[in-house]
């Protein structure tokens, strides 16, 4: 493959994938707004993240002022501001190797108190979305957080305990083995005695008794000065982790685990048996046979505090329709579940609401509070069909939904939802393949009846875009094509506005994966630059896609490579039937990464005259091979096969598995096919990969395959992203000529 990319199709893909994107906002005051983005920087193939502050006036006419843009340094691994703004804690690692060094901060309105050195009590700080805990105590005198145990030293009674095997989490989580939670607190009111000195803080690490030691412990919260609710993930009977990285059905559960108190307040940090704080009482909070995680707190005005959290079905299909459930603290209270499991969704219940899809985490501060009551709101996002939308969901009557974006047919923008001010206030981005993400404000308001709500939107920033960039984003439309007989099977279509005298565009299908994932209507630069060097893109969602009803997630279990396979295929057929497309393998393609690199190997193997090449980043080739993953599990259930720990794969079993994987038919393919492998992938080995290169290249099929050093599973580092997309479109010229 030689590169026949000119200068200017290359710099649409930087250009659009430079765009900086929104990875956080929190409201400081009612009309300070501090916005973190991040950016890639194709000069130095690093990712850049940059922190900026807004001042946006009452008056909707007045201009938002925004700070200049100041670089995050990487050395802060994580930032917590307390509910009151007094404080803020910043948890900060410098140097590496041998010379690394881990401190924990406490600012006092821009003043450091506290600097402490917390190298030697334990490892990296968490910051991952799945374990990472960062939370103030309610009295601010205290923080909660999450990091890697030290590795256990040899004795005489053990000599052999930093030998001993410990799984970790798996894919971008490699090396996480042993989660511990730490207590810092601090005395905020004491005094120092010398010039240049800081208040001390004492950190210590919590220690589970004998009954619960099993148990790994993450995303904590507090719900008094002296309980922590935290999720506690569990090891399989067989004594596996399993990977939680897009894995919703994991062993865990909520724990309400009460501290020693006077632990809690001593200082004597000599004492080596001080450096811990036992966990004096516990209780699982949650359902045993849910898998259960994000626990949030709210407080109300007599202050009668109330647990919230989220849970998916245990074991089954990797994700699912999440759950909310709800808990007063206080007293025998029953668990109440405000919103279950939707498995078709109907016109006659919550409008026809598909269930919630929302993130492993809600968030952080997730409460509104409306009405002539000013009554308790959660705020969060979901998918609903082929968009992510904003809901609100009534904290106190299940079953109570409100949608604050548009679902409509005319509505192609994605939202997402990053902090509320706990009022009536939310900060959210929103985007569609022709319009980078912008941020904005949104004030709420109820209707008379509260069962309908009054969005007033603000955009308060946006990026800068080139008019070159502009003008060509402008020349694209979008929509979403239901596919007729494939129950909710429907696809989002990016395609050029006019046609130029060549005729139908070349289709490329970009087959996400998963397979319970979804392709939304938000912006993604590497898409939206293939449809504008000159191709439609389709994004099909498939059956077994989330957003569309849990009775669609379980319908793929055990159709795998069929059900799946029959749903893209018949929307590229579909295409075709619109005009859209040409039966033409030589304008046909197809590409997908994972489970969609699965479906994209089974559609050439399967429909060997329809497709003329393949693109497939890390793609699973053959379920028979559940050892060599981080979610063992997922070969079984996903195959519709039950997975009890222990299960090995039978020569039975291995046919069957087998049988259904895109290696079964790698004998019938016959257009050329590129392969993307991240060497460190850790979620489908690149063995799979590795093997369908040399069983194509055995039978003299157009193979080559690109290897990239140090990437994982996403292969989402700059210069690999880079790579990846322009070696599609050149893979995909040479097919077409």
């Amino acid at each position: 493959m030689v590169s026949a990319l000119t200068s200017d199709e290359k710099g649409i893909y930087v250009e659009l994938a430079s765009i900086p994107t929104y990875s956080s906002a929190r409201f400081l005051s009612e009309k300070v707004i501090r916005v973190t983005s991040a950016a890639k920087d194709h000069t130095r193939n690093v990712k850049r993240t940059s922190t900026r502050t807004l001042f946006v006036p009452s008056a909707v006419e007045d201009e938002v002022v925004a700070s200049t843009p100041q670089d995050v340094s990487p050395e802060v691994r994580g930032t917590i501001i307390s509910p009151s703004g007094r404080f803020a804690v910043i948890l900060r690692e410098t140097g590496d190797g041998l010379n690394q060094k881990r401190f924990v901060e406490t600012w006092e309105n821009g003043k450091l108190l506290v600097s402490e050195d917390v190298s030697k009590l334990h490892g990296a700080f968490y910051t991952d979305d799945y374990l990472r805990s960062l939370d103030f105590s309610p009295s601010e005198t205290s923080v909660v957080y999450t990091a890697e145990a030290n590795v256990p030293e040899t004795s005489d009674d053990d000599p052999y305990a930093r030998f001993r095997f410990t799984p970790d989490f798996g894919e971008s989580l490699t090396g996480r083995k042993r989660p511990i939670l730490v207590v810092f607190r601090w005395d905020p009111v004491s005094t120092v005695d010398a010039f240049g000195s800081l208040v001390k803080g004492v950190a210590k690490t919590l220690k589970a008794p004998e009954d619960i030691s099993s148990v790994l412990f993450g995303q904590a919260v507090f719900s008094s000065d002296d309980h922590i609710i935290a999720t506690g993930y569990k090891y399989t009977d067989d004594g596996q982790l399993l990977g939680v990285k897009g894995c919703w059905n994991r062993p865990a559960d909520l724990w309400d685990l009460r501290l020693d108190s006077s632990a809690i307040a001593s200082t004597d940090e000599d004492n080596t048996s001080s450096q811990t704080i036992t966990i004096s009482s516990w209780t699982k909070i949650s359902d045993p046979e849910r898998s259960s995680r994000s626990p949030r707190i709210y407080i109300d005005s007599s202050g009668l505090r109330t647990l919230f959290w989220l849970s998916n079905q245990l074991g089954g299909a990797h994700c699912s329709c999440t759950s909310l459930h709800s808990l007063v603290l206080q007293g025998s209270q029953q668990i109440k579940t405000l919103l279950d499991t939707i498995d078709k969704p109907a016109p006659s219940f919550m409008e026809g609401f598909p269930g919630l899809y929302t993130e492993y985490r809600l968030l952080e501060r997730p409460f509104l509070h409306l009405g002539k009551d000013k009554k308790p709101f959660i705020v969060a996002q979901t998918a609903v069909g082929s968009r992510t939308a904003i809901i609100l969901i009534d904290a106190q009557k299940p079953s109570n939904v409100i949608c604050l974006t548009p679902v409509n047919d005319d509505a192609i923008s994605s939202w997402s939802v990053f902090d509320t001010n706990g009022k009536d206030q939310l900060l959210s981005t929103r985007s569609s393949p022709t319009a980078p993400h912008e941020l904005l404000v949104g004030t709420v308001a109820l209707n008379d009846s509260e069962t309908d709500s009054v969005v007033s939107w603000r955009v308060i920033d946006r990026p800068i875009i080139s008019d070159p960039a502009r003008k060509a984003l402008g020349s694209l439309k979008v929509s979403i094509i239901q596919i007729p007989n494939r129950g909710p099977t429907e696809t989002i279509l990016i395609e050029h506005k006019a046609n130029d005298n060549n005729g139908v565009k070349p289709l490329i299908t970009s087959v996400h994966g998963g397979p319970h994932g979804t392709s939304f209507t938000s912006f993604t630069p590497s898409v939206t630059a293939l449809a504008l060097v000159g191709y439609t893109v389709s994004l099909p969602n498939y059956t077994g896609s989330l957003g569309f009803g849990d009775y669609y997630v379980k319908k793929l279990l055990g159709e795998c490579g069929t059900l799946d396979v029959a749903d893209v295929v018949e929307s590229v057929r579909h295409l075709i039937e619109l005009g859209i497309a040409e039966d033409n393998p030589k304008k046909l393609f197809v590409a997908g990464g994972s489970h969609g690199g699965f479906i994209g190997a089974h559609l050439v193997g399967q429909y060997p005259d329809l497709f003329g090449a393949a693109v497939l980043r890390n793609p699973v080739i053959t379920g028979a091979s559940p050892a060599s993953t981080d979610i063992p599990d997922w070969y079984f259930w996903e195959f519709g096969i039950p997975y009890p720990p222990g299960t090995q794969a039978t020569p039975d079993l291995y046919r069957k598995l087998w049988d259904m994987s895109p290696i079964a038919h790698a004998a019938k393919v016959k257009a050329p096919v590129l392969l993307h492998i991240g060497d460190s992938d850790r979620r489908v080995v690149n063995v799979q990969g590795k093997t369908f290169y040399h069983v194509l290249k055995a039978r003299r099929v157009k193979t080559e395959m690109l290897e990239f050093k140090g990437e994982g599973h996403p292969l989402e580092g700059v210069e690999a992203a880079r790579v990846s997309w322009e070696s599609t479109v050149d893979w995909f010229k040479e097919a077409a000529a």
